[in-house]
């Protein structure tokens, strides 16, 4: 398993990160192997959010439920959630009081005193950076959340928040997979004439997140578009699984870890954040962790997915 730097923390974390928005029905012995699958391979770094699972909090209660970790456990881990999202609506909430009330919430589900890392959960229109800037403050110094960060921002929306924010913000999660790239397409055709791929929608939020060392991870890194089925193995991506079996045959993995080394091969040095339940998959993607792509192996699959390379 790889490791990378985290922003600028000095701390390293690895490059496939466990999400835990599905686990709200698992039995505690499931849970268990799933989370002893990610750890024996090396994935000590475990995602969630305050909204995940059926009712509030409802992952990560189970998850600590199932765990039950001693404090010693509890310290050889990286425990992220986030936190920003009103599911009664929906709306969007970054007043200090909401944050702060989400977070006492996590803390309590979790069974833990503190959060490694927080993330504003999705952009609020509304929001009001001095009032994140309070949050962060309160919780920093109760030692409630060590690091803070963003998730599906915008370069303007992340300097809005800096502007105010004194803890420096050390990821960014952003949706990316190999046919869901705009993060990376737009660059590669900028500047070309009547072609989609060469509009920009996100104001070059990867480069920024380089620029400015907010890690980036990778959240639905099997997901065709949003939400829409993974592209591996399906009859709508047929020359891409070809060249995705060939690779995994050459490198003897299988075909998620290719979808993983494709990720990993970017050297903005992401974190690939795994959404499944299935312990296979979890040792699949640790493994594909450790393949290093060669530049036209990546391109190739860039091609095979649909992206232009003028």
């Amino acid at each position: 398993m790889r490791r990378v730097p985290l922003s600028t923390t000095g701390v390293t974390v690895p490059n496939v990160v466990l999400g835990l928005m599905r686990i709200q029905e698992m039995s505690d012995r499931e849970v268990q192997t799933l989370v002893g699958t990610a750890l024996d391979h090396g994935i000590d770094f475990f995602d969630h959010a305050d909204v995940y699972g059926s009712s509030l909090h409802g992952c990560e209660r189970r998850f600590a439920e199932a765990m039950r970790w001693t404090p010693a456990q509890r310290e050889q881990v990286v425990l992220q959630s986030k936190a920003g999202i009103v599911p009664d609506g929906p709306y969007f909430d970054f007043s200090a009081e909401h944050l702060k009330e989400a977070v006492d919430g996590s803390l309590a589900a979790l069974g833990t005193d503190y959060l490694d890392i927080l993330l504003l959960h999705r952009p609020d229109a509304l929001v009001e950076p001095e009032e994140v800037a309070e949050a962060f403050d309160e919780l920093h110094a109760a030692g409630k959340v060590r690091a803070f960060g963003v998730s599906n921002h915008t370069p303007g929306q992340i300097d809005l928040l800096r502007k105010y924010v004194r803890q420096p913000l050390v990821a960014n999660q952003l949706q990316l997979s190999i046919t869901h790239a705009p993060l990376v397409a737009h660059g590669v055709a900028a500047n070309m004439d009547a072609l989609d791929q060469s509009v920009s929608r996100d104001n070059g939020t990867l480069d920024y997140c380089r620029l400015h060392d907010l890690t980036v991870q990778a959240w639905s890194p099997l997901q065709a578009g949003f939400f829409t089925g993974t592209f591996l193995g399906s009859p709508d991506h047929p020359e891409l699984n070809e060249v995705i079996d060939r690779l995994a045959a050459a490198y003897d993995v299988t075909p998620l870890a290719i979808a993983v080394a494709w990720i990993t091969r970017h050297p903005a040095r992401m974190q690939v954040v795994l959404g499944t339940t299935t312990p296979q998959r979890v040792a699949d993607a640790a493994a594909g962790s450790d393949v290093e792509l060669t530049k036209a192996e990546w391109y190739e699959l860039f091609r095979a997915a649909g992206y232009r390379v003028p």
